[in-house]
């Protein structure tokens, strides 16, 4: 399997012996009776290395905060201009063939292989930190929310990140009545339904972030799921995401 090069450092895993590969997660009754005693916490990190926290009982996202490079930034200005051409790419690949996959479907510029080799290189993470050779890769071009409702993931892990446009929301554990989830509400809005303490406890994501959400297929964490949302864009306003899951 490829590995990540230059500022992307290979992604290992913790060396403790009772964490394994998350696709089939099942750590030992004591680790579990540990997780549950947890509040559910936040991890974030200025480098890649960070990201290897998700495998903490008690956290539920692990953020790589980051800066897009201005090349980058540029062709992502440039793809909101071309929204006629753009179209969304959902499917499972395997690691080697993301590349020529995407050189397919990105409309060409100069500087398409900016966002190409930034994806490959994340692929290559998110595969060599759970053990895949394949992922389930997603690439939306968004003009509205996608999941405008607070929710978890009913997944083992999920990789997130924006490109262009305001990054997903999440509540702190903290702030937050997981029973007003889905039928919970009663029929209310988040904002009306007591899901959460007050507006400000929000928190978003940035545009460059990389982050790591923990769902309720993670064995252990099924009650604590990261609670999320896509944030709501403006009139004209243009959002690109990748997602990656478990192929």
């Amino acid at each position: 399997m490829k590995q990540p090069g230059g500022n992307y450092p290979t992604l290992l895993k913790p060396g403790k012996t009772d964490i394994v590969n998350a696709k089939a997660h099942t750590p030992p009754a004591q680790h579990l009776a540990d997780s549950a005693a947890h509040i559910r916490r936040i991890s974030s990190a200025s480098t890649a290395h960070g990201l290897t926290e998700i495998y903490e009982p008690d956290v539920n996202l692990a953020v790589w905060r980051r800066v897009l490079p201005d090349s980058l930034r540029q062709y992502i200005a440039w793809l909101s201009e071309q929204q006629a051409k753009l179209y969304p790419i959902q499917r499972v690949m395997a690691l080697s063939e993301i590349e020529e996959s995407l050189s397919l479907w990105l409309p060409d510029h100069r500087l398409t292989k900016t966002l190409i080799t930034d994806i490959c290189l994340l692929a290559d993470m998110y595969g060599c930190l759970f053990d895949m050779d394949a992922v389930g890769l997603r690439l939306t071009p968004l003009t509205t929310a996608m999941c405008p409702r607070f929710h978890t993931d009913r997944v083992a892990c999920r990789l997130l990140t924006t490109y262009g446009g305001p990054g997903t929301e999440w509540l702190p554990e903290e702030h937050l009545d997981r029973e007003r989830l889905g039928m919970g509400n009663k029929g209310l809005g988040d904002a009306r339904s007591g899901l959460f303490t007050n507006a400000d406890a929000i928190q978003r994501l940035t545009e460059g972030d990389v982050a790591l959400l923990k769902g309720t297929a993670w064995n252990g964490n099924e009650q604590h799921g990261l609670v999320h949302r896509s944030p709501a864009l403006a009139a004209g306003e243009f959002r690109l995401l990748l997602s990656l899951d478990f192929a």
